[in-house]
C-alpha cells in the first residue's frame, strides 16, 4: 500500500513524498527547508523512513532547497551526472548538495532504494537534463513526469504501464495567447522543450489510458496561465469524447502549487483517500 503525498506542485516549488511503510523517498526539493520541515511535523511524515532524494532536474524550482535537505537529513541525492553539474552551477541554490551525497544514476537503468524499485526515464524540456520516475513497490506502479515539453512515445508508454500518475498540465493555450507573457516566453514554454497543455496533457491520457490506471494527478499549473479547474475539465472532457469518466474508471486530483496536497493511501478500497496514516514523525 503506496502513501504519496505533493508538499509543492508548481514554479513556486516542486517536492513529493511517497512511501509503501517500509522505505520513502523525496522527488525533488524545491520547498524550502523551514516549510519542508513544518509540513513533515504536521503531517507526522515519517522521516527515518527516508532513503533519498531523488531529482527531475536541476531548475530551481525543483532543487532550491536540495543542498539542505540532504545536510539535516543525510540524505543521498540520485541524479544524472548533468543535473548534478547543472544544480553545482545554479545560483539559485545557496547551499551545494556536500560531494558525499551526490549519486549519479542512469537513464532506463533500475536501481533499488531499500524495497522500492525505481526506473528514471527520459523527458524533453530545457534543462541540462531531465528524467521522470517509474517506482514499483508489490506489484503497485507509481509514476512522475513533470516538465514535459511534448509527448513523446516514452510518455505514452509510462502512461500505459502505470497505476499511479503524476503528470503535468502546465498552461491553457488560450490563457498563455492572452496572458501577460512576452512571445519569446509563450513560445519557450509551447516549444517541445517547455511545457504540458491542459489539452496535451488530456490528449495523452485519453489515448493512453488503461483499465489499471487508478489515479492520476495533474501538476505544476502555471499561475498566470492555468486554473485548477479549468486543467479538470480539460482532462475530463477529453476522456469523456474516449467513453472514459473521471471519479467512475479513475480519480482525477489536481496538486495544489504552494501548499500540500494529500495524503493518499493508495491501494486501499479507497483510491484516494486522503486519511493520514503517516505516523512517527522521527
Amino acid at each position: 500500500m503506496l502513501q504519496f503525498i505533493s508538499f509543492g506542485s508548481g514554479s513556486c516549488g516542486n517536492c513529493s513524498y511517497l512511501t509503501n511503510g517500509r522505505d520513502a523517498v523525496l522527488i525533488d526539493a524545491g520547498v524550502g527547508i523551514r516549510q519542508l520541515k513544518r509540513y513533515f511535523r504536521e503531517y507526522n511524515v515519517r522521516t527515518s523512513l527516508l532513503r533519498g532524494i531523488l531529482v527531475t532536474h536541476d531548475h530551481a524550482d525543483h532543487v532550491k532547497a536540495a543542498g539542505y535537505v540532504s545536510s539535516e537529513f543525510r540524505l543521498k541525492v540520485f541524479a544524472t551526472e548533468k543535473v548534478h553539474e547543472g544544480m553545482l552551477r545554479n545560483y539559485h541554490t545557496t547551499r551545494k548538495v556536500d560531494a558525499e551525497w551526490r549519486v549519479n544514476f542512469e537513464k532506463d537503468e533500475t536501481f533499488r532504494l531499500g524495497s522500492l524499485s525505481i526506473t528514471p526515464f527520459c523527458l524533453p524540456h530545457d534543462s541540462a537534463e531531465n528524467v521522470g520516475f517509474c517506482i514499483e513497490s508489490d506489484g503497485e506502479v507509481f509514476t512522475l513526469m513533470t516538465d514535459v515539453g511534448c509527448v513523446t512515445d516514452v510518455v505514452k508508454q509510462q502512461i500505459g504501464r502505470s497505476n499511479y500518475l503524476v503528470l503535468e498540465a502546465d498552461y491553457d493555450e488560450e490563457m498563455l495567447e492572452k496572458g501577460p507573457y512576452p512571445i519569446y516566453l509563450q513560445n519557450r514554454i509551447r516549444s517541445g522543450t517547455g511545457h504540458l497543455s491542459n489539452a496535451q496533457c488530456a490528449e495523452a491520457l485519453a489515448e493512453n489510458f488503461h483499465e489499471h490506471l487508478r489515479n492520476v494527478w495533474l501538476c505544476h499549473l502555471s499561475e498566470e496561465n492555468n486554473h485548477p479547474e479549468l486543467a479538470r475539465k480539460t482532462v475530463e472532457y477529453k476522456l469523456r469524447q474516449y467513453g472514459i469518466i473521471a471519479g467512475k474508471d479513475f480519480q482525477l486530483e489536481v496538486l495544489r502549487r504552494g501548499v500540500p496536497t494529500g495524503p493518499w493511501i493508495l491501494g486501499a478500497k479507497s483510491e484516494s483517500s486522503q486519511l493520514n496514516l503517516f505516523e512517527d514523525g522521527k
